[in-house]
């Protein structure tokens, strides 16, 4: 399952350069897949729905740092465990419960961004 940082953040940004996939951003930042990814031209969000790499999608979040879940790995195949997860402060990096995904997955998609 993706990482998700609950409203509990108190937006010091530890988490934003830990993570292996760019996947976390400032509240109200528009992100890319293609931001510290290998990926350019079409890819395919976890809605189905086909978007430039370069595309800037909405924030999940105005408020608080968020992390985009088309782009999250939990650190697999990087590290033993979600580096946010590990440095946030105030432990509101969390497993996501409405996206759950297994080691395969995570693993593949970590494939599908860094090509």
């Amino acid at each position: 399952m993706a990482i998700y940082i609950t409203d509990e953040c108190i937006n010091c940004g530890a988490c934003e350069p830990e993570c292996p996939n760019n996947a976390i951003y400032e509240g109200g930042v528009n992100w890319q897949i293609a931001e510290g990814t290998g990926v350019s031209g079409k890819y395919e969000l976890e809605t189905g729905e086909f978007v430039d790499a370069e595309h800037d999608n909405e924030p999940v979040s105005d408020e608080f740092y968020f992390i985009a879940p088309d782009k999250c790995t939990e650190c697999k195949g990087f590290h033993d465990e979600p580096q946010c997860a590990a440095v946030c402060p105030v432990d509101c990096c969390l497993p996501d419960p409405d996206r759950e995904e297994t080691e395969e997955e995570l693993l593949a998609r970590k494939a599908r961004l860094h090509l």
